[in-house]
């Protein structure tokens, strides 16, 4: 009986039907498994990418609006948090870590002359985001879900290759001679001094060009090129004085009428009245990399950083004595800008340049029918219209739309506007319509937007209250600051940077 209970036995170890079934389990498994691994992994792979194109867009978006207070709320708008424009209905939530968005001060970006600016002090932001997703094959495994992370910074950099045609227009009337004791010194030498920041941060080469080789004030391979103009106008043979150091005010003349749809602006006769003080110039930096203005270049003479014969050259003058009208600075100023954008090629340049208009002034126009030179334009007529004696703040509105509608961008910074004055606006001039408007309204609406529209509103000597909606930056340096900023671009920099 035994010796049958064996040979069964033996017989039974010897078949080899149905071994493969438990083989066939095992790597059943095996490959569920890694297929789970693969998919779910392969889904969290496209979940991070979305995640960093969304903390990316955040990063960015809070660099090119730092000079906003609500810059954090911004931020977040365009995270991958519920509700903001980048939010991806794949992820199970989505956080901003504590702490961020964070602004920084970046030493880096600071030697590349992006300084940091006010309210955040800061010329970069850093943005870390975490989200999770529900996986499928691994909740085999007990996973139900995976955590992603995103870090993402973006700076203020100057690295831009579009050029800028940038006019800017100064008041210089009587009442920019008075003393900002918040600046200490002149109103007009504060606006001067916020205008030596601009150009310190502007590119007067294209990276392109190598080197900067200087002809008559412009740079081959010209990237930035500013001109300056003012108001009240002074006549072309004495325009020079207010950069020639030679210590002698230009002479002012009644206020000249430029025809509104020029395309070009270059008054004749050194008697003839001019608001342009200096042509389109590239020679304000020796090099994209300069540290300092170039001293002897006719725009740092305009702004007071000149040096000629081994002495400081005083600034450019504030005249006054012929009231405030500046519709026809804005109008000249435009169709030099039109004339400028023409000669470098225009709508046929590659690339195409950007005209820049940037316009300081307190906002109030009144000047006497006595200061308007009628001669200079046969339409001259008292109705309201341009040109006019009368409504000539809401005709210096009106000159600042039709430059916005010529494609040219337009800053304007009030210092010291007042809620009251604008006394000739009394009537609806048409386009404008708006009887009594007021000089802190005009520099306002003025703007091309409200964040291009900047005040400061405290300097001494002054009641003014006009606040800007759009942005929250009021001393005229961080004016100016924030100004270059807005014109420089934006780009991701390495989360390290320091």
């Amino acid at each position: 009986m035994t010796a049958k209970i064996l040979l069964i036995a033996r017989r039974l170890l010897r078949k080899q039907n149905g071994q493969i079934i438990p083989w066939v389990a095992l790597m059943g498994t095996i490959l569920l498994g890694i297929a789970a691994i693969v998919l779910d992994l392969g889904r969290a792979y496209i979940g991070y990418r979305e995640l960093q194109s969304a903390a990316d867009a955040a990063a960015l978006a809070g660099a090119q609006n730092l000079k906003y207070s609500n810059a954090a709320t911004i931020t977040k708008n365009f995270s991958a948090l519920a509700g903001s424009a980048n939010a991806q209905a794949g992820f199970t939530s989505s956080t901003m870590l504590t702490g961020y968005p964070k602004f920084e001060c970046l030493n880096t970006i600071k030697n590349m002359g992006v300084a940091c600016i006010a309210p955040n002090n800061a010329n970069a932001v850093q943005v870390i985001e975490q989200a999770t997703i529900p996986t499928f094959f691994s909740q085999v495994f007990g996973i139900d879900q995976m955590t992603l992370s995103a870090t993402s910074t973006a700076a203020v950099v100057g690295a831009r290759a579009t050029p800028m045609n940038i006019a800017i227009v100064i008041d210089t009337t009587s009442s920019m001679a008075t003393v900002d004791s918040n600046c200490g010194n002149t109103r007009l030498n504060c606006a001067l001094n916020g205008v030596q920041i601009l150009l310190a941060g502007l590119s007067p080469c294209s990276p392109a060009a190598g080197t900067c080789t200087v002809t008559n004030g412009v740079a081959s391979g010209a990237l930035d090129q500013v001109s300056i103009f003012t108001f009240p106008n002074v006549t072309v043979g004495t325009a020079a004085n207010d950069y020639n150091c030679g210590g002698n005010n230009p002479t002012i003349v009644p206020y000249m009428l430029p025809a509104f749809n020029a395309t070009t602006y270059a008054p004749s006769g050194s008697g003839t009245g001019t608001y342009e003080v200096t042509g389109f110039l590239s020679d304000y930096r020796t090099s994209d990399t300069a540290s300092s203005l170039n001293s002897s270049s006719d725009l740092s003479m305009t702004l007071g950083a000149g040096v000629k014969n081994g002495r400081n050259c005083s600034a450019m003058s504030d005249p006054g004595g012929d009231g405030t009208y500046y519709a026809g600075a804005i109008y000249a100023a435009q169709s030099a800008l039109i004339a400028q954008y023409n000669a470098e090629g225009g709508a046929n340049a590659v690339p195409v340049p950007q005209n820049i208009m940037i316009i300081l002034s307190d906002g109030e126009a009144n000047a006497s029918a006595s200061k308007m030179n009628s001669a200079s334009n046969a339409a001259w007529n008292n109705n309201g219209t341009y040109p006019s004696a009368k409504d000539q703040c809401q005709q210096a509105v009106a000159a600042a739309d039709y430059a916005k509608n010529q494609g040219t961008t337009v800053y304007s910074v009030a210092y010291g506007s007042e809620s009251s004055g604008c006394t000739t606006d009394s009537t609806n001039m048409p386009p404008i319509n708006q009887a009594n408007i007021t000089p802190c309204q005009v520099m306002s609406e003025i703007a091309s937007g409200a964040s291009y529209f900047y005040s400061d509103y405290n300097q001494s000597g002054s009641s003014s209250t006009c606040t800007s909606t759009g942005t929250s930056v009021t001393a005229l340096n961080d004016i100016f600051t924030a100004v270059l900023n807005d014109l420089l671009l934006v780009r991701l920099i390495p989360n390290g940077t320091t």
